[in-house]
Order: structure tokens, then sequence, then C-alpha cells
């Protein structure tokens, strides 16, 4: 017996019943000809700010749909498909895109950046946007992707041979880095491009038909150096060896100048640039693949938060949409990422270094771009191995799990799904990269457009067609409702300016723990 198995041992079945997850799906909203909605959010839909299930993401045409938490995959994929069905209510003949990458685009700046109202939290998010927009550009904000939050239950811990919540999840993290790029290949559904998303940027793309670009063997270029990555974060050394290390790293970025953001300035007279000069606005804005995170209070710091209380659940950011899937997501692949992440949790996960962190940079560039490449090799431990032996071993590893998995709700869906995985490793041309490549080809003149338009047209027929129950309705409208009744409220009890409240919500000690500042 090896050690996975014998950690996984220590978990029951109702631990294992147990796991915690939920969902948030980005999706642009677009016209039936596959060009940017330039509307406003729905009002149907209630307010972006405060809504707790929709909102919105960079753009005002980018929606977010966010799920509860849930111990069931079933009921999990419920409630987003009933997000979806609402949302389809309010949205008249426009639709959701069904693909990461983005559709026809408008001029950068004709993008429109969310807006929150006028209270000081929504002009935070707001100012937060622009600051995006002036240090990236529009177009790389609107790649969208779904984002998978995953925890165990609190009754595990500490779990023998892998310690308490910090220390396991941040071995999980590790773990999690060195081998997503297996992620990359099983699940990568951003092989091709837009041509209005590269127009006037440097590329190494090649064209494959109407308008579109694309790399022959890539996986998710979303994923990818023409993704959704910064230049500038790629000098940011986060370590993940431990919570205390972690934060500090980020402290660093959230207080310490950059000047090349320096030159961009705060304020250009009345109208905001940017929140800030730092290498990081605020904490979201860090591009990990992966994040620790902890539920805050209200005004809370999230980096606050997390030195305060401790990792609550994991983050997993690097999720392509799915555009075989009218919600972005199916089963399979959410009990596949359940088995790898238990995976990285019971697996050895030794501290990582600057070179491996580096490799693995390499090696996830690598498999974004060419991940189908037959005899595709990457760097492990310092030494060259073949993509399909590490996939192989890896999966293999993955069986007890999945077996244990099973055994605990009473069936075979997780072997099934490891299966599953197990055959598209050994024929790249059953992976959604592949399938979405030989789809254009051969029903939409190669076109990237033509084909997203007609997958979004026909899930936007199918989710519509949904029976939605009277309660749901109801129950949505009332959200709909609070939600613009509680933006009301906040705008009328501000009495700060927004200047006063930028610069506390900013302020570096409410970034540390309490323990922190009291030893300072």
């Amino acid at each position: 017996m090896n050690k996975i198995q014998e950690r996984l041992r220590t978990l029951s079945p109702a631990a294992l019943k147990g796991i915690r997850r939920g969902i948030e799906k980005e999706s642009l909203r677009v016209r039936p000809e596959g060009k940017l909605a330039m509307t406003s959010h729905p009002l149907a839909l209630g307010s972006a700010l405060t809504h707790p299930h929709i909102t919105t993401d960079f753009s005002e045409s980018q929606l977010e749909l966010i799920t509860g938490v849930h111990t069931g995959v079933e009921s999990c994929l419920e409630e987003l498909t009933r997000i979806h069905q609402v949302v389809y209510r309010a949205l008249g003949d426009e639709m959701m895109w069904c693909a990461s990458m983005p559709c026809a685009l408008p001029a950068d700046d004709a993008i429109p950046i969310g807006r929150y109202g006028r209270s000081n939290v929504g002009r935070m998010k707001t100012v937060y946007r622009t600051g995006l927009s002036h240090r990236y550009g529009r177009r790389m904000q609107m790649i969208s992707g779904i984002h998978y939050n995953f925890s165990l239950p609190d009754t595990i811990w500490p779990l023998p041979g892998v310690g308490e919540p910090n220390e396991a999840y941040f071995a999980l993290i590790r773990n999690f880095r060195r081998n997503a790029w297996l992620l990359f290949y099983l699940f990568g559904a951003s092989p091709a491009v837009c041509a209005s998303f590269v127009d006037g940027r440097k590329h190494e793309l090649l064209e494959f038909g109407l308008g579109t670009f694309h790399l022959p063997y890539a996986t998710s270029l979303r994923m990818g150096r023409l993704g959704y990555q910064s230049d500038a974060q790629s000098a940011l050394a986060v370590s993940y060896n431990n919570l205390e290390n972690y934060g500090a790293s980020l402290f660093d970025a959230l207080t310490q100048p950059y000047p090349p953001y320096e030159a961009i300035g705060i304020r250009d007279g009345d109208d905001y640039r940017q929140l800030a000069t730092s290498l990081l606005q605020i904490e979201n804005e860090f591009y990990g693949k992966i994040r620790a995170k902890r539920v805050i209070h209200p005004g809370e710091r999230p980096l606050h938060a997390l030195r305060e209380r401790g990792v609550e659940y994991v983050e997993v950011r690097l999720m392509d949409l799915d555009p075989f899937c009218a919600i972005g997501i199916g089963a399979a692949t959410i009990r596949l990422l359940d088995v790898f992440l238990l995976h990285c949790l019971l697996e050895d996960s030794p501290p990582d270094t600057p070179q491996e962190i580096a490799a693995i940079g390499r090696n996830q560039n690598r498999v974004a771009a060419r991940g189908r490449e037959p005899g595709l090799r990457l760097e492990r431990h310092a030494e060259d191995v073949g993509l399909f032996e590490w996939g192989r071993q890896l999966l293999a590893g993955c069986e007890p799990i999945a077996a244990a998995l099973d055994a605990a709700h009473s069936g075979s869906a997780y072997r099934d799904a490891l299966a599953a995985a197990v055959a598209a490793l050994s024929d790249p041309d059953s992976t959604p990269s592949a399938h979405v490549l030989r789809e254009m080809q051969a029903r939409h003149d190669s076109s990237y457009i033509r084909f997203t338009v007609a997958q979004s047209l026909r899930h936007a027929a199918d989710i519509r067609h949904l029976p939605l129950a009277a309660e749901v309705e109801d129950q949505f409208a009332r959200l709909a409702k609070e939600s613009l009744e509680e933006q009301r409220k906040i705008e009328a009890a501000d009495t700060m300016p927004f200047e006063t409240y930028r610069q506390q919500y900013l302020a570096p000690e409410r970034l540390n723990a309490v323990a922190i500042q009291r030893k300072n």
C-alpha cells in the first residue's frame, strides 16, 4: 500500500461524500451574429453589485453566474442550469457565448467596463476594472472560463500524513501547479481565436480560415502566452510553501509601487485611472491558476481573511468553457477534478523552488500551445519526460481515489470519468480542443465565429426550452428586486468621499492579521 492509499483510508465515506464544491461561470453576452452585445446588464437580473448568483466580471457585457456550495455534483449542475434559465429569460435576442476566447470584439476602448452604481464600493469595482484596462488592455479581460471551488469537510482535520488545513491546502496547491498541464490537455477547448482578438498584437498563430487563427496542436490558448497572463506578474515570486510566505509575497505585490504602473498614475483630473500603482491593485488581480481562498466579511480584505482565519477552500481557475456543453461544464469533468484535487492533496508535496516554478511555467505554456503534438516532452525533476508517460502515471495514481469515491456514492461515475480521461490521453483526437478544430473545419468553413455562434444558438435554444418551476422564477424575481434595493441602501448610506474610502481600503495595515498587527 502506497502513501496515497494509506492517507485515503483515513477519509471516511461520509468525508468523501461531504466534499464541497461551487462553480463560477463567465460568459460574454453577444448578438446573434457573434458580435459583443453593447447593452447594459439587464435590469431584470437585478444589481450586479449585490445579487448573490448573477453579476458581471470585467465588462458590462460579461456575465458571471455563481452557484452556492454543494456536496452533490448533480445538485451543483442543476443550480447552474437554473441560473442559466433565469438569465436567458432576460436576454431577449442576445445569447451567452459558449467559448472561452471572445467573440468578434470592437475597438479596445469601445468594450464597456462593468458599472456598479455610485456607491464607494461600486466605484471601487469600476475603477479597479479601469486599471485593468490600462494595464493589460480590455481584450484580454474578455476571456472567460470556469472557476471551480473545492474543499473538504471541516471534520477531517488534521488529516493524518497531510496536516492541518493551511498546510494541507498549500500542499494541494503545489502539486496542482506541478500537474495542472494534464487538465490543459484533457479539458482545454480554445485552440483557435477570432482575428479581432489578436489585431495589432504580435503572435505566432497560424491562419485557419475566415478571420480565424489557431495552432494545430493547441489545447488552451486561453491559458498560454496569448491568454490571461501578465508579463509584469511573471516576475512575481509567489511562494506556495506555507501561508506565511504566500501572504508575504502578496503583501509586497499589493503595497510596493511598480514603476510602469506609477507612470499610469491614479487620477487624471476627476477621473480615476486605477486604484493603486502597486503591482497588484487588489488581491483579485493575481492571476494564479489556483488560489487559496477564504470567505470574507463585508469590507474585509481577502489577504487579511486568509492570514487571520486560514485557508477555507481552493479556487481552480484554469478550466476552459466546454463549447459542447450548454452550461459550460459537465458532471464527468467535475468528477475528474474531484479525483485530481484529492490526488494533489494526498500525494507527497515537497516545497517548491524557483527552478521548479520556472519549469512549471514552461510546461504549462508548452501544453497550452502544443499539448497534442506527437512525442511532446515536459520537464520533471530537471529531466525530460514524455507527456503521455507522465499523464499515465498521474491517472494511474488516481485509480484508488476514484474507487473510494464510487464506494462512498454507491456507483461507478468517478471511475467512468477517470476511464474517459485515460482514453483521451491515449487518443489526442478525442480531446475537446481537437473536437473544436475538427467541427470548425468540417461544418463552419474553418471559422471560429461561425462555429461558436452555431454552438451558442443551439445551447440557447436548449436552455430556453427547459421547464422552469414557477417557484424558481419567483425566487429569482425576488432576488433581483432585493439586490436592487440593497444597492440603493448602500448608496444612500455612503457619506465618505471616494478618495478617503479608496485610501482607507488600500491601507497596508488592512492586509495583516490581528496577530501580526499585535506583533508590530
